[in-house]
């Protein structure tokens, strides 16, 4: 398992005005918009194992340890797909007794999350509460309702993964 350690200081200052920037930009314009969606069409092509290893790592390190008894019960030997629909960026994951691993293109998906990247990264910043992303259409949820709400719940619990701070909420 790879272990994720805190950043410096002076990275962590430096991520935090690059996604405060980012929390403030307008969608791309159209032309923009159009090279993206045929970009993400070829993404959408390749095989998922490369970038669902990553997810698998970064979350086994940073968020598996932290995760309650009766989500890790919940998630065992189930496959959840996330996916970043306007970028075509597809993402895996089989949880097993120590965190979650690629799960291959084979494996049906007990629960498909997906959104685009600004819904994701909303998300991530505890910009938005994962309910009103939900019935806004911006999240997508397919699949076993009972495993998506005991994830829901359970992140819930553990607070936005990149909180916005006072400081950016004031700019």
């Amino acid at each position: 398992m790879i272990s994720i350690r805190r950043p410096p200081r002076w990275l962590s200052a430096r991520v935090a005005a690059v996604a405060a920037h980012l929390d403030r930009l307008a969608p791309p314009p159209p032309l923009l918009a159009r090279a993206i969606a045929k970009l993400a069409g070829g993404i959408t092509q390749l095989p998922s194992a490369p970038p669902s290893a990553l997810v698998a790592a970064a979350i086994n390190g940073a968020l598996w340890p932290r995760f309650p008894p009766e989500l890790r019960d919940g998630l065992a030997g189930r496959v959840v797909a996330l996916e970043i629909t306007d970028l075509g960026v597809r993402v895996r994951l089989c949880a097993g007794p120590w965190g979650f691993s690629a799960a291959g293109e084979q494996a049906v998906a007990a629960l498909r999350i997906a959104s685009r990247t600004s819904g994701w990264w909303r998300l991530a910043r505890g910009l938005d509460d994962p309910d009103r992303l939900f019935f806004d259409r911006v999240l997508m949820m397919e699949g076993d309702t009972e495993l998506g709400l005991l994830l829901k719940n359970s992140l819930d619990a553990l607070g936005p993964l990149w909180p916005v701070t006072r400081a950016q909420e004031q700019r």
